[in-house]
């Protein structure tokens, strides 16, 4: 995939330390010798030495042997993370303790790598729910300053190119706020348009999705779409955005020309905004699986540092390529 091709590319000129704490996990094993083979970012797996080389073993892997394996109840500097989560936490009333439990899981580890400096970019969610990959990222390595929202955009790339930019499409919120309010969707929308323009590389035409085209329909879902497109066009004057259209009326020429005539952004979005991440992440999992599109991603947008989350529905190519996003993303490059 060309799209993918040229992130590796871009990756290898400046190789950054990816973390993935599901070190034994076979797909994510399977990943990091295709990483390593290929050669585009520095690999860091947590999990006991002797375990994951065995398993790597097992599955015929050459290249693990290349990463750097840290053991999660055994390494040099348990104790500088340690004093690092509790200073961080300790308005949280959170124990040396506490801290001293937490800093062997290796989702929190893979979190204080990347507080200390010791790792660039982590990747994770093959073996562990969002909840569960974001928590200790939000209390430890927290978001962008000016940041209130954190969400999730997939990079869809789709069989028929008469969608999107020439079949390519960015979707959000897929992944992260179950229900944001008008302000945070306004914000999602301005970050997924910042997101569409640095990784996918294309002026996003931004369409904020409802049940209603322009009016068609009256409810409070509604009326949060609307005021949210009206916040993001203030916010990100610059950006491209239409709102409120159904789906259809924002991907079809002829529909969007009917619900919405004289709009530049009907019937030619690129970028899709959904209401909540239930529409959202239902929207991109049936394009993936029904389509047959690639689904990059989720690319999770307002973070002091890339932590990027995965489904565990995902193949070892998706993690390969959301490595690739992480890596630029942490390179500076996106």
């Amino acid at each position: 995939m060309e799209f993918v091709e040229q992130l590796k590319s871009k990756a290898r000129e400046n190789k950054k330390r990816i973390v993935l704490p599901e070190g034994l996990e076979e797909r994510t094993l399977r990943a990091a010798d295709i990483i390593l083979e290929e050669d585009f970012a520095n690999v860091i797996l947590i999990g006991k030495p002797d375990d994951v080389l065995s398993e790597a073993s097992r599955l015929t892997l050459n290249n693990i042997g290349k990463a750097k394996i840290v053991d999660p109840e055994s390494h040099d500097k348990i104790d500088e993370y340690v004093d690092l989560m509790v200073e961080i936490r300790k308005k949280k009333g959170l124990t040396r303790e506490d801290a001293l439990m937490l800093i062997k899981k290796p989702l929190y580890l893979a979190a204080m790598m990347i507080k200390a400096g010791d790792a660039d970019g982590e990747v994770a969610g093959a073996d562990n729910a969002t909840g569960d990959v974001l928590r200790p990222a939000f209390q430890y390595v927290k978001t962008m300053p000016g940041i209130s929202v954190v969400s999730g955009a997939f990079i869809m790339i789709l069989k028929d190119k008469e969608f999107g930019e020439n079949g390519m499409m960015v979707f959000a919120d897929c992944a992260v706020h179950p229900n944001p309010t008008a302000e945070e969707l306004a914000e999602i929308a301005v970050a997924t348009g910042r997101t569409t323009q640095s990784i996918a590389g294309f002026e996003p035409r931004i369409a904020m999705l409802s049940f209603s085209t322009k009016g068609s329909a009256k409810h409070e879902m509604v009326d949060k779409v609307v005021k949210a497109t009206q916040l993001a066009k203030e916010k990100a004057p610059d950006l491209k955005i239409e709102g409120e259209l159904q789906s259809d009326a924002a991907i079809i020429p002829e529909i969007g020309q009917k619900k919405a005539p004289g709009s530049d952004i009907a019937g030619k979005a690129n970028v899709l905004v959904f209401p909540t991440l239930e529409t959202g992440n239902i929207a991109y999992k049936l394009v993936q699986r029904m389509g047959h599109a690639e689904a990059i991603g989720p690319v999770l947008q307002g973070m002091a540092a890339p932590i990027n989350d995965l489904s565990r529905g995902c193949s070892v190519s998706d993690i390969v390529n959301l490595v690739a996003i992480t890596a630029n993303q942490a390179a500076g490059t996106v």
